[in-house]
């Protein structure tokens, strides 16, 4: 039988406030445990939960970015369950009525395809804390530092048909918090999280299987194979006769695996009812339009401009605008540096990447800031070193408060263009090379990449590729 999937995500998107959502409790990330809770987030009795407007903001910034629904009347709900890590015994959450309705986000694909995913809702959540397994023997500890952290848990309908698809629009969101500052992204410190519903039926059918939900995964690659594995699963199970449990699993990466973590609950187990010591939120049409004023130029917009205005690749605009931070390097580099933007978008993606990716840093943390890079692409630009020296240059700046011109001047690194001097260098070694210009002229022209490196061995790898080539064919060919 052939089987199509089916998943929709639920992403828990930690929002970049200060403090937490019903309380004054810092949430930076990373105090020791328990420190960060106070009496509001422990649910000790007489203490009432305020609304930190900065949230509202944020849910409804959210919204705007995604053409999304604003529920102008929003309510939070208590949604009850018994967890250690949950010392109210119940969540403050929203449930029929939420900040942001449907909407839709497009996702591209590898092979250029576009799909619209829709937006079932996004709604404000308090996290819960933290249960912790490792430092304790048979017993497990509560860290609740991160009780009561703002969340925006954005829930897509089941539009998804394959893991590449899951991981696409997750990509999308998290491109899109980013873009919009509500969210760090940092999935490492649980600031982004996703939920995976996944399902199986047969091709055609058009009621939904039984799903799995597959929680808190915090990597793509973990989403990938957590969603793969899944669906080889339940097809297993349903090719064998059996039936397909719902139920909440987790991803085991070391295994590569999910297993079953607890039955799955329904709305009605958890007896939403309206939180009573929280008003009904007013969202008022003032306050989004002023929210709509801030809105920076979003990831789709500014791609499609990179196309048009820089005349880069779709493949290239894509890696420029796939975060708002690369995107504001890219054109600061360009406007400073008046190089071609294919050049400032090479180095950025390729020798400036390389070297992020081997010391495992995010380019806002990059030793080479815009004005120094655009230094050495200009340099790059107006012929004053070429490529390989730029490589050189670039490697004495990473480990330096250097400029490009203050190394290329130190180290004499400054190009050779003067066709003259290059001339004599040609000359020089086209008379101690006989026996090769000799195999070159009888058809051999391969041998051209070897007298190109006796002359730059000769220049040090200081003469003008451009000048050096030319001047090379018209002696080898005269």
């Amino acid at each position: 039988m052939q089987w199509e999937t089916v998943i929709g995500l639920e992403i828990h998107a930690q929002l970049a406030t200060q403090s937490k959502i019903f309380s004054a409790s810092s949430t930076q990330y990373g105090a020791a445990p328990n420190t960060q809770a106070n009496a509001v987030d422990l649910g000790m009795p007489g203490v009432l939960p305020v609304l930190n407007r900065e949230a509202v903001r944020m849910a409804v910034k959210f919204a705007l970015a995604t053409n999304a629904e604003i529920g102008k009347r929003n309510v939070f709900a208590r949604k009850n369950y018994f967890y250690p890590d949950l010392p109210k015994g119940y969540q403050i959450s929203q449930m029929s009525l939420p900040i942001v309705g449907s909407g839709k986000v497009s996702i591209e694909m590898d092979d250029g395809a576009v799909k619209e995913v829709g937006l079932t809702r996004a709604h404000l959540e308090e996290d819960a804390g933290k249960s912790v397994h490792e430092d304790f023997h048979d017993a497990t500890g509560v860290d609740l530092n991160r009780a009561g952290t703002p969340l925006l848990e954005i829930v897509s309908e089941p539009d998804m048909r394959s893991a590449k698809e899951a991981v696409a629009y997750a990509k999308k969101i998290h491109s899109i918090v980013r873009y919009i500052e509500i969210c760090d992204g940092n999935m490492q410190e649980g600031s982004f999280r996703c939920d995976a519903n996944v399902s199986i039926r047969p091709v055609g059918e058009s009621k939904l299987g039984t799903r799995s939900e597959i929680k808190n995964v915090n990597s793509f690659r973990f989403l990938e194979r957590a969603i793969n594995y899944e669906v080889e699963r339940q097809i297993d199970i349903l090719e064998a006769g059996g039936e397909v449990v719902q139920e909440t699993r987790l991803y085991d990466a070391d295994k590569d695996e999910t297993r079953s973590m607890r039955s799955k609950e329904e709305a009605n187990d958890y007896r939403y009812f309206p939180d009573p010591d929280l008003l009904p939120v007013e969202v008022e049409q003032e306050l989004i339009d002023s929210i709509r004023n801030t809105l920076p130029e979003l990831p789709d917009a500014r791609r499609a401009r990179f196309i048009a205005e820089h005349e880069l690749s779709e493949y290239d605009a894509g890696v420029m605008t796939s975060d708002r931070y690369t995107a504001d390097y890219f054109e600061s580099v360009l406007e400073n540096s008046a190089a071609s933007p294919k050049l400032a978008c090479s180095w950025i993606s390729g020798e400036l990447f390389s070297r992020l990716n081997k010391d495992g840093l995010e380019l806002r943390a990059s030793p080479i800031d815009t004005d120094r890079f655009s230094q050495l692409i200009a340099r790059l630009h107006d012929n004053t070193i070429s490529g390989k020296i730029a490589k050189e240059v670039l490697d004495k700046m990473w480990s330096s408060d250097d400029t490009a011109d203050q190394v290329i001047d130190r180290e004499g690194l400054r190009q050779i263009s003067d066709s003259s001097e290059i001339e004599k260098m040609v000359d020089e070694v086209i008379a101690s090379n006989p026996d090769q210009v000799a195999e070159y002229r009888s058809g051999k022209e391969k041998l051209l990449a070897f007298f190109v490196g006796q002359v730059m061995k000769a220049s040090r790898g200081k003469a003008n590729p451009g000048e050096l080539n030319k001047l090379l064919q018209e002696k080898l060919k005269a």
